[in-house]
């Protein structure tokens, strides 16, 4: 059975770097992690605000911020098995937005819709 490892929300916002900044200031924030497209925009940060961690990336051509009708959040779900989970996901309704495949970051992992309109991130760790 594929074991649950962690969840946390990605925020996406028109403005990461404004964002981060904020939350810094308004939380006492860290960014533990920043990574960007070739344009600059952060695709995912990870801050830790005390014991609590969440992402936050640019709206793109994929997720809009919720200022311009977008989904503020993107449940982000690491497991032991990204395609079992996927698999079982689809089968119960679930429509895939980016398949599961291997990324350049270090992880294998896709998007999919849950019947609900949720959007989950669901990716497993694997090595560089």
């Amino acid at each position: 059975m594929t074991e649950i490892l962690s969840l946390y929300p990605r925020l996406v916002v028109d403005g990461a770097d404004a964002a981060l900044a904020f939350y810094t200031a308004a939380f006492g924030a860290e960014t533990l992690d920043r990574h960007t497209d070739p344009d600059g925009r952060v695709v995912h940060a990870m801050v830790a605000a005390g014991p609590v961690r969440f992402a936050v990336k640019d709206a793109d051509g994929y997720d809009p911020a919720p200022t311009t009708g977008g989904v503020p959040v993107i449940i982000a779900l690491y497991v032991t098995d990204a395609d079992e989970v996927a698999r079982r996901m689809v089968a119960n309704g679930a429509t895939a937005i980016f398949e599961v495949d291997d990324q350049p970051y270090g992880e294998r992992g896709g998007r999919l819709a849950d019947p609900f309109g949720h959007l989950w991130m669901i990716a497993q760790h694997t090595e560089l």
